[in-house]
């Protein structure tokens, strides 16, 4: 039977992401029953085909979204950043490869501050963030606090930066926590110590071969973050006036656990809140491990369930998986869909709506068509 705790009875329905009032628990070890969902019923879906030309050839790797630009990047790390409108059509290219004190020589990943006009681009092998303007213009940069490393860095308000400061070689240590970073000068503005409890990591280490997992989450809810790490048995709520409240749960503890399970919050809507599992298992012969299991609590049935969601401007099913890693308050998620794959579905008759419209306008080489899922108003 599918274990679930609630430990208040929910005082009613807010606006989407807003937490509700009871601790959920989730039994990691448990099986649930499996239930079927399609994506527009609960999100509204938007395709933005980006532009082709011999200037604007890009992968498609999607680094930040905003209400006018979208910034891509390629698979590679060649340095190029493209601006596209949000009707596709391409801006400009920016490069500022290099090895300078302006330039960047790689890039872990970019924030997007739109209302200042700044990108942040994380250069994590040199442990430093640079600021440019959207055409590229060298502003300013600062480096990461003491010895640690700066992961997973978001937009959090006009004047910081959220992120979880690890160290090396150990990421997960009784110094790490999560951090509200300024944007003026990298100063610390906030660290936001969760509790927990013996330090405890997803990182498998066996024969000189080491696999890491992710180890922390910050994911944007109406009022505040949810945040996790694999330290702490639960998920926490952060708000802005610093309250850190317990949202979900996860059981047995990850303590007592050999192998160990985690719990990862990826997508937050107001009626679902979609988790992952992920158990520390690793075959070091297949190099192959790591299994995950995706789990979703429904807020108006008060249960947990195995999902899988789809997409129905396909006639056909079409999972969408409800991944982490973009966090906007308006985009829960996106994805690249790739030009040939979209042609092929037309062409067996397997899109409908707006999409067949924009696949029948592509050719093989055209660049990826980016599909927005966002939050219903």
């Amino acid at each position: 039977m599918s274990a679930i705790i609630l430990s208040v009875v929910m005082a009613g329905c807010g606006n989407r992401s807003n937490p509700p009032a009871e601790i959920i628990t989730v039994d990691v070890n448990a099986s649930y029953p499996e239930k079927e969902l399609i994506l527009q019923d609960f999100m509204d879906v938007e395709y933005i085909p980006l532009e082709t030309t011999n200037e604007f050839i890009t992968q498609g790797f999607v680094a930040a979204v905003g209400k006018n630009v979208i910034l891509v990047t390629n698979q590679s790390t060649n340095g190029d950043i493209f601006l596209f409108d949000k009707t596709g059509k391409g801006l400009r290219k920016i490069n500022r490869l290099g090895h300078g004190g302006e330039e960047y020589s790689g890039f872990f990943g970019i924030v997007l501050d739109e209302s200042k006009n700044e990108m942040f681009v994380v250069d994590y092998p040199v442990r430093k963030i640079l600021v440019y303007d959207l055409f590229g213009s060298f502003k300013r940069s600062f480096d990461f606090a003491d010895t640690s490393y700066y992961e997973y860095i978001f937009n959090y308000d006009k004047d910081n930066l959220i992120c979880f400061k690890s160290y090396s070689p150990s990421d997960e240590t009784n110094e790490s926590c999560h951090l509200l970073v300024s944007k003026k000068d990298g100063s610390i503005t906030r660290e936001i110590q969760l509790p927990i409890g013996e330090v405890q990591t997803p990182v498998w280490m066996k024969e000189g071969v080491v696999v890491q997992p992710e180890f922390c989450r910050s994911i944007p809810s109406r009022d505040g973050w949810l945040l996790t790490r694999t330290s702490s048995d639960t998920v926490y709520n952060y708000l802005p006036d610093g309250d850190v409240s317990p949202l979900i749960a996860c059981t047995p503890s990850t303590q007592t656990m050999d192998p160990q399970v985690f719990l990862y919050p990826t997508v937050i809507t107001n009626r679902y809140y979609f988790m992952k599992t992920l158990k520390k298992e690793f075959d070091i012969e297949r190099r192959k491990g790591f299994p995950t299991t995706d789990l979703v609590y429904d807020n108006q049935e008060k249960a947990i369930f195995q999902y899988s969601v789809l997409n129905n401007d396909y006639s056909e099913e079409m999972p969408v998986a409800m991944k982490w890693g973009f966090a906007n308050q308006e985009i829960a998620t996106c994805v690249s869909l790739n030009a040939f794959d979209l042609i092929e579905a037309n062409e067996e008759g397997h899109l409908k709506g707006k999409l067949k419209e924009i696949a029948s306008k592509l050719d093989e080489d055209s660049n990826s068509v980016i599909m927005l899922v966002k939050h219903k108003k």
